[in-house]
């Protein structure tokens, strides 16, 4: 079996390799200054890569997540049936423990249950080379996505479109090539003029740090703004339209994704400026019935009171650090899916869409 992923090259931005059994992944906390990957030999380990923010995107860490089974699968492809099986369920319990707000981490562990359970008959051996077929289908199944919804995505913008984004929702974010970044690239790839602003994306500065550095790598001409620059720039005509991706969206289509997103929701509704979601539709949660129903991760107080080291807010402060909001529908303008695009969207068409 082929057990490497980086032997063809989705993009200039791989987020994450499996390779000799084991996941090695970006480590996007000390980008753009360093480029370093980390190995993740277990569950374990892919679970801490995951809760520290290692990999980040919901799809990059449904896929991670898989790899991170897989891999506990090898290291324990020579103990007895017994052995390995209370491995397996202890290794997925570490990996849904990681963090609450991604679905695709839960949808991708739950595929992988389903294969440990189907190979139930078979060595242990036999199921970790099972398991790693169905990481890697994973994996795979995730960069065709992210390209039919570039596809699809890529139609809305006209030439010359200057795109808002917050957060990261590229490559890095994904298995490759992106959702929201996916969709600019794939303009850009048809010929099209395009331009981003990268919101900066406080506390973690996904935006400064990471959107901006793919943009480069791919030479899209990108400007970096704070947050609070957003309805500033939509109030003098400087952008088009606003991209982003999302961690989880509940049956009514309200999205959840990163911080901060709501406000430019808002914003690009009251400036007439059209507000678009790219997701995967394993970024769905059809159990939920609306957002207000979807987990809010709250994540520490050092990531709001500094970065890097350097302290800037008084010790003793109280610190609030959701990393997540929740995006009505009715502002959002459609989601751009494998499948297509889903216009103003609410639990009809959703539901459409997973049943045509």
């Amino acid at each position: 079996m082929n057990t490497s992923v980086n032997t063809v090259q989705h993009g200039k931005v791989q987020t994450m390799l499996w390779r000799d059994h084991a996941l090695e992944l970006i480590d996007q906390r000390v980008l753009p200054l360093r480029f370093e990957l980390v190995r993740c030999d277990d569950a374990a380990q892919t679970a801490n890569a995951i809760r520290d923010m290692v990999v980040r995107g919901a799809p990059a860490i449904g896929c991670a997540a898989a790899f991170g089974v897989a891999a506990e699968a090898w290291e324990h492809r020579s103990d007895d049936r017994r052995a390995f099986d209370v491995a397996m369920a202890a290794g997925m319990q570490v990996l849904a423990e990681s963090r609450p707000t991604a679905i695709n981490l839960f949808w991708a562990i739950e595929r992988m249950r389903k294969v440990a359970a189907e190979s139930r008959t078979v060595s242990p051996r036999e199921a970790a080379e099972r398991l790693e077929a169905a990481a890697l289908d994973i994996y795979h199944a995730d960069i065709a996505a992210n390209q039919a919804m570039g596809i699809a995505g890529a139609a809305l913008v006209k030439d010359g479109a200057r795109i808002m984004t917050h957060c990261n929702a590229g490559a890095l974010a994904t298995a490759g090539h992106g959702t929201a970044l996916g969709v600019i690239r794939s303009a850009r790839d048809l010929g099209k003029s395009v331009s981003v602003l990268a919101n900066e994306t406080r506390p973690f500065l996904q935006g400064a740090r990471l959107t901006a550095w793919e943009m480069v790598q791919e030479n899209i001409p990108v400007t970096l703004l704070t947050d609070n620059m957003a309805g500033h720039m939509m109030s003098k005509g400087r952008v088009d339209m606003v991209i982003v991706g999302a961690d989880r969206i509940a049956a009514n289509g309200d999205t959840a994704n990163k911080i901060g997103t709501y406000s430019v929701a808002i914003l690009a509704r009251h400036h007439g400026i059209p507000f678009y979601v790219a997701a995967p539709l394993s970024t769905f949660d059809t159990t939920l019935p609306n957002g207000a129903a979807i987990p809010i991760e709250e994540r520490h107080a050092d990531e709001v009171t500094g970065y890097g080291g350097t302290r800037w807010a008084p010790e003793g402060v109280s610190v609030a650090n959701p990393a997540f909001d929740v995006t009505p529908a009715g502002l959002i303008t459609a989601i751009i899916t494998e499948k297509g695009v889903l216009h103003a969207p609410d639990a009809t068409n959703i539901r459409t869409l997973f049943t045509s």
